[in-house]
C-alpha cells in the first residue's frame, strides 16, 4: 500500500450525547439525540462475512456514491440524510426501519438466476417467465423483498406474507413499492447516461412521525449491480459473461480461494496487490457511476480526522 495510506477497519468513538452504537457489516452507526451518525468504514463484506483486511478509500467511495444518489432522488422520496461532515460520514434522521429490504431486479442475475436455473419460476411470489437466459432482462422489473435478519442471511419473502404477517401494513407496503419502482427508474436513467445498466439493487425505508423516509445507502456497489451498456447485446447474443461493475469480482476471488461463506470454510486473507486492485476498482466504480473525478481524502490519521469532523457538527 502507498505510504501514508491508511484504511479504517472500525471506530469506537465516545461522542457527547451518544445514546447507542451499532456495528453493521461495513458501517459504524452512532445515535446522538434523534440523529444517526453513520461512519462508512473500509471494511468489506461478501457472502455475509466481513473480510479480515479493510480496503483503503472504500468507505469514502461508499459514502459519497450514496450521498450523490440521495441528493439526486430526494424529489421522489424524502430521505434521512441531513449533512456530510466528512468524506466517510453521513448524518441524518433516526427513523424506525421497516423490517424488509425492497430488492428490485431488472435482470435475471445472481440469486434470481440461481433459483431460475434450479427450475423455480416463482421468486418471492413473483412469476419469472420461461425461456430466460442468465443476464436477460425481465419484461418489467420485479420486486423480490427480503426480511432484514439481525444475524446471518436475509430471507426471501413475498408481498402477501409481509402483509399477512403484519411486518408492514398494506398501506405502507404499497407506498414502499411505488417508491421502489420510481427510484429504480431514476437509477436506471442515471446509469444509462453513464453507459451503464442498473441490474438490481435494494432500498431500505424507515418511518419517523408517521412519514416514510428512504434510509441507508442507495445505488452503491455494495447494494447494487451494474453492467456495462456497451456490448451488452452482443455478449448476451454470444452467450458470453457480462462485464460487471459491482463487487462480484471480490466474490469471485473468494470462490477461487475456496470460500463461499459456508460452514467450516476458512476465509482467505487478501494479499497487498489484491487489496490495491480492489481499491482501484472501487475508485473506478465511483467515477463511472457518478461521472465525477474521485478526490482521495487524506487518510494519514483517518480515525482522528473523522472524529474531529463529527465533533465539529455536534459542538
Amino acid at each position: 500500500m502507498e505510504t501514508g495510506q491508511e484504511a479504517i477497519a472500525g471506530t469506537q468513538f465516545q461522542l457527547p450525547g451518544q445514546t447507542s452504537f451499532y456495528k453493521g457489516k461495513v458501517r459504524d452507526v452512532y445515535t446522538v439525540d434523534d440523529k444517526l451518525i453513520m461512519v462508512a468504514s473500509d471494511r468489506i463484506s461478501s457472502f455475509d462475512h466481513v473480510l479480515p483486511r479493510p480496503i483503503p478509500y472504500k468507505g469514502q467511495v461508499l459514502n459519497q456514491v450514496a450521498t450523490y444518489f440521495l441528493e439526486a432522488t430526494k424529489d421522489i422520496v424524502p430521505n434521512w440524510l441531513l449533512e456530510v461532515p466528512d468524506p466517510n460520514v453521513a448524518v441524518g434522521i433516526a427513523c424506525e426501519p421497516f423490517k424488509v429490504e425492497m430488492v428490485i431486479r431488472g435482470y435475471v442475475v445472481g440469486h434470481a438466476w440461481r433459483e431460475y436455473k434450479a427450475g423455480k419460476r416463482l421468486l418471492c411470489g413473483v412469476e419469472m417467465p420461461e425461456g430466460m437466459q442468465e443476464n436477460d432482462p425481465f419484461p418489467t422489473p420485479i420486486i423480490t423483498p427480503a426480511t432484514k435478519a439481525e444475524e446471518g442471511h436475509d430471507e426471501d419473502i413475498s408481498r402477501e406474507e409481509i402483509i399477512a404477517q403484519g411486518i408492514v401494513s398494506e398501506e405502507d407496503y404499497l407506498q414502499l413499492e411505488k417508491y421502489t419502482y420510481a427510484l429504480f427508474q431514476r437509477g436506471t436513467e442515471m446509469a444509462r447516461k453513464q453507459g451503464l445498466i442498473l441490474v438490481d439493487t435494494k432500498y431500505e425505508f424507515g418511518k419517523k412521525d408517521g412519514k416514510i423516509y428512504l434510509i441507508d445507502e442507495i445505488h452503491t456497489p455494495d447494494s447494487s449491480r451494474y453492467f456495462y451498456l456497451e456490448g451488452y447485446e452482443e455478449r448476451q447474443a454470444a452467450g458470453e459473461r457480462q462485464k460487471q461493475l459491482s463487487k462480484e469480482f471480490v466474490r469471485e476471488w473468494l470462490m477461487a480461494h475456496g470460500f463461499q461463506g459456508k460452514e467450516g470454510q476458512l476465509m482467505p486473507i487478501m494479499p497487498d496487490p489484491m487489496i490495491e486492485q480492489v481499491t482501484e476498482r472501487y475508485i473506478e466504480l465511483y467515477e463511472k457511476v457518478t461521472g465525477q473525478a474521485f478526490q482521495k481524502a487524506d487518510t494519514e490519521h483517518i480515525s482522528k480526522r473523522i472524529e474531529a469532523n463529527i465533533l465539529k457538527i455536534l459542538g
